[in-house]
């Protein structure tokens, strides 16, 4: 008797295609290191998110359809490959697998994604019809995250800001020259730049869609780009686009096209990986710590040394500004100490509050190894 294969039903089609949205990180979940996925209900995947107050909760992710006509060499999605079965979810069927986790509590919020299944806006047409229906008709008021696809038109551009309260779109390298040697029928410019900045504008400081939070991602040694390279843009998102938050996706070898540089470069997967932490290092320097991007240190061949982190690196490479007293340092000198982080520099400047006096970073709850590197740059 032949095999006869039906349909994937709905649990199939999710299994699917919550397992293939893991390739794309770039959303409302924390930039921290190690995967805190969930398994939830019917073999889905639920990520986490850091609420407003700073309470954790979990979203639902995934892709509306795994068919893609783009040709992106680091991606398993890509057109050509069919490693995959290819699937695609109705909106109706998104919101009806949706709807039970946020009414029991569950999650918080959706995360939609696709692959180009027919061209950009056609992919964005499934994705908004599945937002105004949780919007309009099913008065979900909760976080909404779309991913807009590159080459997407402004009226998709405008109508997903307009109902989202979080857009992201991957920038996914550090310029022209390197996204050529990842995909042949995207224009960097056109499909990435000019709709990065056009949700720039429509969500900038005192834009009628401020409330939006936006992100990107770079994909990490897919193409041949540096970490200087990388950087560079990270200040240029944060500067002048207004980026609330950038992503990193390391490359792993085997998921892409052979001749991607990924592919040939010496760096193996675990370099890589190691490159993307210290890119997550960096961006918190950015966001969090008051350090410009042309105060990143680099090795000689550009890149983030993989051996120390970049607060150290930095931290080596001006002896002058150490050791640096806990008890006089201001807090923007507090943050550039290796070992101290927020919460730490916050426990130092309230200890000090009326006159009081650090007498030690361990009574202040800094302990082990980052008390320890802490010392070699302080003192009391």
């Amino acid at each position: 008797m032949p095999l006869i294969r039906t349909a994937p039903d709905l649990r199939e089609k999710l299994s699917i295609l919550s397992a293939d949205a893991q390739y794309d990180l770039s959303c409302a979940t924390s930039c921290g290191t190690g995967d805190s996925r969930k398994r939830g209900l019917d073999d889905r995947w639920l990520y986490p998110v850091t609420l407003q107050n700073g309470g954790r909760s979990l979203l639902f992710k995934t892709l509306v359809s795994n068919a893609c006509a783009n040709d992106c060499k680091y991606c398993p999605l890509r057109a050509g490959h069919d490693a995959t079965p290819r699937c695609t979810l109705s909106p109706e069927e998104i919101v009806r697998a949706f709807l039970p986790y946020w009414k029991s509590g569950q999650v918080v919020g959706l995360f939609l994604t696709s692959g180009v299944c027919g061209n950009p806006d056609a992919a964005m047409a499934r994705m908004l019809a599945t937002a105004e229906i949780l919007r309009l008709r099913e008065r979900f008021r909760g976080i909404l995250h779309l991913k807009i696809i590159p080459g997407a038109s402004d009226a998709a551009i405008d109508r997903a800001v307009s109902l989202a309260s979080g857009v992201s779109l991957n920038i996914e390298t550090a310029g022209a020259e390197h996204f050529a040697k990842l995909t042949a029928r995207k224009d960097y410019l056109q499909s990435v730049i000019a709709p990065l900045k056009r949700i720039a504008a429509l969500t900038a400081k005192g834009a009628r869609y401020e409330r939006v939070k936006t992100s990107t991602q770079f994909v990490v040694g897919a193409s041949d780009e540096t970490d200087r390279e990388v950087v560079r843009y990270m200040g240029g998102l944060y500067g002048r686009l207004g980026m609330h938050g950038i992503y990193f996706s390391a490359y792993q070898r085997g998921l892409g096209d052979p001749t991607l540089p990924g592919e040939t470069s010496a760096a193996t997967n675990a370099d890589l990986l190691a490159r993307e932490h210290r890119l997550y290092q960096t961006d918190f320097l950015l966001r969090k710590y008051g350090f410009d991007a042309d105060e990143i240190g680099f090795d000689a061949t550009g890149n983030l040394p993989l051996d120390v982190d970049p607060k150290e690196y930095w931290a080596r490479r001006h002896p002058e500004r150490f050791p640096v007293d806990v008890n006089r340092a201001d807090k923007a000198e507090l943050l550039r100490v290796p070992g101290l982080g927020p919460v730490a520099v916050r426990r130092i400047l309230n200890a000090r509050k009326g006159g009081g006096r650090v007498r030690s970073l361990e009574s202040l709850g800094v302990r082990g190894a980052l008390a320890r590197k802490a010392a070699a740059w302080t003192t009391c």
